[in-house]
């Protein structure tokens, strides 16, 4: 018997979200500013606990005066593949939110700024582009370079750029352009509280 493709939903969603995923072959395209600001338009309407809005999306556009300044805040391994996309991002999260006249600690600021993530990626999708978000850089020199307020902190970076055409990949780069699967949603979801402790 055979397994069923690895992008296949296990109930019926809209085609988008496994459309999504996060490809290393890039074409080298710029991604317009227009295009980019489209993006995170989408992120913009995200939900966030009093409407504080705690996303900031840094980005530098491929060949423009920041792009050397954050390429080289990313991890080797990451350069080598980032080298063909035509924008970098660095989605900031704010710490503190205003409640009525009081600045106060959010507790879903990280969770707000996910949520901005996916929809910023979903609407590249749209577009025709990708995104792909990474954590492998540097989190020791980064908060100074981007110059990071108080209280802000770096969620993630991403590279956005056109996907290379499965036609177009070298052998090498075949096997890891397949988008992976994902954990059975009976995996992660119960009815009720967690089972009890065993023992």
């Amino acid at each position: 018997m055979s397994l069923p493709p690895p992008r296949q939903a296990d109930h019926a969603i809209d085609p988008v979200f496994v459309k999504r995923h996060s490809p290393r072959a890039f074409t080298g395209e710029a991604v317009p500013e227009s295009e980019l600001m489209r993006m995170i338009e989408a992120a913009r309407w995200s939900p966030s606990a009093y409407n504080s809005q705690p996303w900031r999306f840094l980005y530098a556009l491929r060949g423009d005066a920041h792009w050397d300044t954050f390429f080289d805040l990313l991890v080797p391994g990451n350069q080598k593949w980032v080298s063909g996309t035509g924008a970098i991002l660095f989605l900031v999260s704010n710490g503190l939110m205003k409640v009525g006249d009081e600045l106060k600690p959010s507790y879903s600021h990280s969770f707000d700024a996910g949520t901005a993530s996916l929809a910023f990626q979903l609407q590249a999708i749209h577009q025709g582009w990708h995104a792909h978000g990474m954590v492998g850089f540097d989190h020791v020199r980064a908060p100074a370079v981007l110059r990071l307020p108080e209280n802000h902190r770096i969620e993630a970076a991403f590279a956005v750029g056109r996907k290379t055409p499965e036609a177009e990949l070298t052998e090498e780069q075949r096997p890891r352009e397949t988008p992976n699967g994902r954990r059975p949603i009976t995996d992660f979801t119960i009815a009720g509280p967690f089972p009890p402790a065993a023992g």
